[in-house]
This record gives structure tokens, sequence and C-alpha cells, in this order.
């Protein structure tokens, strides 16, 4: 008897040892995905990894950045460097060219959008995170969005976005999402204050 109850409490201690190493797995999974590098790429890879499309599905013409690569601020052709508003485009050089003089190279990961593409990732969100109401915390509605009217640059790398959070508001820059370090618009004048942040796309 005493030999069967061993038997029963090693299975038991292994079943117990699985379902240990499973829970782990998955928190490790999840851990991973939230340690994604901030960026619009990121996010794209993200949100494609949960419906199965291509992240750069699109074209230049829509603004599309395609996965892996990024733009110098002072680009002269791709549409979503040259689609971006005046203001926003001047005074993002005028970052850029400070920024590089610190040994900071700051990129544009995103820019302008046209309605189709920001429309596509909004339906990727959406598929990603089960409604409408959850995916616009992450992505804005083509009518609400200030990619797609060129008032909006998601930023990096990470160096560049800290640096632009830090001295941004030198140049009228401000973050305006808590939950997105890379996104800037013009919120202020040039030496003013940047106002609080929303929470999120939603807010």
């Amino acid at each position: 008897m005493g030999t069967v109850r061993g038997e029963s409490a090693v299975r038991a201690r292994g079943r117990r040892l699985a379902a240990g190493a499973a829970a782990a797995a998955v928190l490790a999974a999840a851990g991973a995905c939230a340690a994604d590098p901030p960026g619009t790429g990121a996010v794209l890879r993200t949100l494609a990894a949960g419906v199965g499309v291509t992240p750069s599905a699109g074209t230049a013409e829509d603004g599309v950045i395609p996965d892996g690569t990024t733009l110098s601020p002072f680009d002269g052709t791709a549409p979503a460097v040259v689609n971006l508003d005046g203001p926003l485009r001047e005074a993002l050089r005028k970052a850029a060219t400070d920024a590089r003089a610190q040994g900071v190279e700051m990129h544009v990961t995103s820019g302008w959008r046209s309605r189709a593409y920001q429309q596509r990732l909004l339906d990727r969100a959406v598929a990603r995170y089960g409604s409408l109401e959850q995916a616009r915390q992450f992505v804005n509605t083509p009518d609400r969005s200030a990619h797609v009217t060129g008032r909006a640059v998601d930023v990096g790398p990470t160096d560049a976005d800290d640096w632009l959070i830090r001295r941004g508001a030198r140049y009228g820059l401000c973050q305006v999402y808590a939950n997105e370090m890379w996104h800037f618009e013009l919120r202020t004048e040039p030496g003013g204050t940047c106002p609080a942040q929303l929470s999120d796309a939603a807010g």
C-alpha cells in the first residue's frame, strides 16, 4: 500500500509541475507581448499576428512604411512624411536637427495615413481586442485620427522618443497619449507648456 500511495503522490506531483510549467509559459508569452518595443511597427506586428495579415499590407501611397524600415524626417518623397501638415513637419525637422547634434537620431515610424489605411489598422485592432471600444484605446477611427489629417507623427527609436518627450515643447511638439510614447502632435506654441496627456486614443 505504501508503494501505491508513493506512486500516486509522484504522479500528482508531476501533474502539478506540468500545470505550473504551462502557466509559466502563458505568463512568459504575455510578458513577451507586453515587452514589445514601442513604435507603430511593433503595434502593427502585434495586430497582424492576431488576425493573420501582413502588417505592411497597402502601399506607400497610403502612407504605409514597410515593416522593419523607418523614414528620415527630412524625406522629400514618401507620402507618410511629405503629407504631414507643414508646421508639424517643420517642427519635427527642427527637433531632429537638434537631437542629431546631441547624438540622437530621430526617425518617422508612421506619419500621414490615408483613410483606407487607418480603417485597415482599426479593423485589425477590433479583430485582436474583440470590440471597437477596446480597439480605440490603441487605434482611432479615420474620422478622429490625427494621422489622417497629417497632424500626428510617430517617432522612434525609444531614445528619440525620450528626447522628444523631455524637449518637445520647445518646438511645440507634445506626447498626446500616455500609452503611446511615440505619438506626437503640435499641441502648444514653441516654448510653451504641453497639455495633460490623454490616457489613450479613445480619451
